[in-house]
């Protein structure tokens, strides 16, 4: 009977907890029970391919996200950077060799062009709180975004792009992958916004670990390549509009 217990607790996968907020096209509301993106659907691949590790979500927030993984909350974030605002934490990184960036998105009008993103000395930005962007030298703080940038910050990548639209803000910045999905719903919109052909930041998407989490780099690293070689990761990649690199 201690024999057979002791298989059993062997064959137990490790609980790994991923932490998510809400980052179309992502992770979309991970605080809901239907969290969409492409993130929840990498884990079920993840939980697919192997039976060592159970990945599952843990709803956290864009600036709360370092506390938790500090506190052992959470093991493990996806779709990251250390440039945002993870250096002085003591994570393990993982490249998760995915194309992405952010883009400038601005009303289209008569006689305005990309030269329009030249400077933005006077214009007013949509941007989602918490986030870090390149312009600002990736410094999230609130206050200085406001008063440096005019900065109205929102939790709507979706009422970003309409103030845009009703000229209430002159710009908002946006994840590339994300305006394509939201064009491709809003087809009608593609001759009413300026996109900038230069990008704010590219993404050099990683994946960071706590020290002390259940799966290693070199583990997480050794899962997603075996992934990688896979028809499902292909066309999950395409779904949201992503090319690996």
């Amino acid at each position: 009977m201690l024999l057979f217990h002791s298989l059993q607790a062997l064959a137990e996968p490790q609980d790994v907890r991923v932490g998510a907020y809400h980052f179309p096209p992502y992770v979309e509301h991970p605080e809901r029970a239907g969290a969409a993106g492409l993130l929840p659907e990498l884990l079920v691949l993840l939980n697919r391919q192997q039976a060592d590790f159970r990945f599952h979500l843990v709803p956290t927030s864009a600036t709360r996200r370092y506390q938790d993984m500090a506190r052992g909350r959470v093991d493990l974030m996806f779709f990251e950077s250390l440039r945002w605002g993870w250096q002085t934490q003591p994570v393990q990184t993982v490249d998760l060799l995915i194309e992405d960036a952010e883009v400038y998105v601005a009303k289209a009008m008569a006689g305005r062009d990309q030269r329009y993103f030249d400077d933005f000395t006077g214009k007013r930005m949509a941007l989602y709180s918490g986030y870090h962007y390149g312009f600002a030298g990736f410094n999230a703080d609130q206050e200085q975004l406001r008063q440096t940038f005019q900065a109205v910050l929102t939790y709507s990548h979706d009422s970003n792009l309409l103030m845009v639209q009703r000229g209430r803000v002159d710009l908002t910045v946006v994840a590339r992958s994300y305006l394509a999905l939201y064009l491709t719903r809003h087809p009608q919109l593609r001759q009413a916004l300026l996109v900038s052909e230069r990008a704010d930041q590219y993404y050099q998407h990683q994946a960071l670990l706590r020290a002390q989490a259940p799966i290693s780099s070199t583990q997480l690293s050794q899962l997603l390549e075996q992934l990688r070689g896979t028809a499902e990761y292909a066309a999950l990649l395409a779904r949201y509009d992503l090319q690996a690199r």
